[in-house]
């Protein structure tokens, strides 16, 4: 754990409740050098841990002692002392998508001069680019028992507007022009002729600003994107336009090739719309947290005019007044674009299916005909059936009777009958019982045979 020293300060990161911190404050004093880096994350589950990692490399490669760094989830800190008495001071810090390292030059000297640039601290350079993409990086001078006048304050800092404030209802006043340096950080002096002021208030000071810059770099990031969409979605609602004036005209006249080429074209775009609404509010999902506590970090400042400066306020609600609301009210314009295109599909599918049912009662009605028809052919074979098997009937009992007449005139030659002709006419019945019978048995040896070849 970091060795104590008296404390400096208090309310160091305020967003993240770290039991570390009290340890962290008592490292820090003034007057000081910052530089703030943050980064936001592409995969945040999987980059936080990342970034605890390449924070631990960090202190290794800034040869901090272990017992004076201290590691958390989500929050950590380390602190070396120069042989010289400097103190550097090195704080990480993990949010919900982005993630931030705070680096404190603090010299042992207190009349030691201190300019914006890089940090002075012996042999010190960060050694590494961080993960993700940067939100943004900021310089920071904090100088006690200073009252440096506004032009002296400007002749420091790039850009054409200076902007500053009294903060806290005290006298600290914080000085920027929002513009980026050669090195591309912001500069930032935080400055009041009272050192005891200065020294309590400076992590609250250093933390609202910090987070300030942060989130209103955040709440700007989907910006180019946002603008694009806008151009895309008026284009869909344009080109959608002219599509539903389109097929209402030509609905009722459609064929069914017509109506499948507008079917797939609509499908298409809003598969295309649904994307990117999907990546815009993915985007944006965040803004208006963000603009909350960008709201609740202004009013924290409680900021009172510097002489000769825009306020920092003035500034950060040209920048994101505004921005939130109308992030979501594009997504809203999306969705109901969405929404449009699933009901002009609805009713083309709807179109399809009156078509298939018409479809398929045509054939319905085919079928019934064609059924009816069977049914006739199948009544008229039956008739030609019965009339044929009576026929045969016929035709095997009078062969039967022929044959019946040879075999008695040949017995009454023989002496067996007296009359071949009473005997003839007796087996005329006979021989159709015999026919009948014949027919009878070969239709049940057909029909048999029949079932036996459908079964296999």
């Amino acid at each position: 754990m970091s060795t104590k020293l008296p404390a400096s300060s208090h309310g160091f990161l305020q967003h993240v409740h770290e039991p570390s911190k009290k340890y962290l404050e008592e490292w820090l004093d003034v007057p000081a050098h910052i530089h703030h880096i943050a980064h936001r994350m592409a995969n945040p589950p999987l980059e936080r841990p990342q970034s605890q990692r390449e924070f631990k490399h960090l202190l290794d490669c800034l040869q901090i002692p272990e017992e004076h760094a201290v590691i958390h989830q989500k929050f950590g800190h380390g602190v070396r002392v120069a042989t010289n008495g400097d103190r550097l001071v090195v704080a990480w810090e993990a949010h919900t998508e982005y993630y931030s390292y705070q680096v404190w030059h603090i010299p042992d000297d207190k009349l030691k001069p201190l300019e914006f640039g890089p940090l002075t601290f012996p042999d010190y350079h960060f050694p590494f680019s961080p993960l993700g993409v940067q939100v943004n990086a900021l310089d920071i001078l904090v100088l006690p028992h200073t009252n440096l006048a506004r032009d002296e304050v400007k002749a420091q800092m790039p850009g054409p507007q200076l902007y500053g404030s009294r903060i806290f209802n005290q006298d600290i006043s914080v000085l920027t022009t929002f513009t980026p340096d050669e090195y591309q950080r912001e500069r930032y002096l935080i400055m009041s002729p009272s050192f005891d002021t200065l020294l309590n208030q400076i992590a609250r000071t250093v933390d609202t600003l910090i987070a300030l810059e942060n989130y209103t770099h955040l709440i700007l990031l989907p910006l180019q994107a946002f603008s694009r969409s806008i151009d895309q979605v008026h284009e869909y609602e344009q080109r959608h336009l002219y599509q539903r004036g389109l097929i209402t005209t030509e609905i009722d006249s459609s064929t069914p090739k017509k109506l499948q080429h507008w079917l797939t074209v609509l499908t298409q775009d809003f598969m295309k719309v649904s994307r990117l609404a999907e990546s815009l509010r993915y985007k944006v999902s965040a803004s208006v947290p963000y603009e909350r506590i960008i709201r609740s970090n202004l009013g924290a400042l409680q900021e009172q005019p510097f002489p000769g400066c825009r306020s920092i306020s003035e500034y950060i609600d040209g920048k994101t007044i505004g921005v939130a609301d109308g992030y979501q009210q594009l997504v809203k314009r999306i969705d109901a674009l969405v929404n449009d295109f699933q009901g002009t599909i609805a009713v083309i599918r709807t179109k399809v299916e009156l078509l298939l049912q018409d479809q398929n009662l045509a054939l319905q009605d085919q079928n019934l005909k064609l059924l009816r028809s069977v049914d006739k052919t199948t009544k008229s074979q039956s008739i030609l059936q019965h009339t044929v098997e009576g026929l045969s009937v016929i035709v095997i009992s009078y062969y039967l009777s022929g044959l019946g007449s040879y075999v008695f005139k040949a017995m009454e030659r023989i002496g067996w009958l007296t009359n071949h002709d009473i005997a003839s006419g007796l087996f005329v019945p006979i021989s159709i019982g015999i026919a009948f019978g014949l027919i009878v048995i070969g239709r049940k040896v057909i029909y048999k045979r029949h079932f036996q070849e459908s079964g296999n």
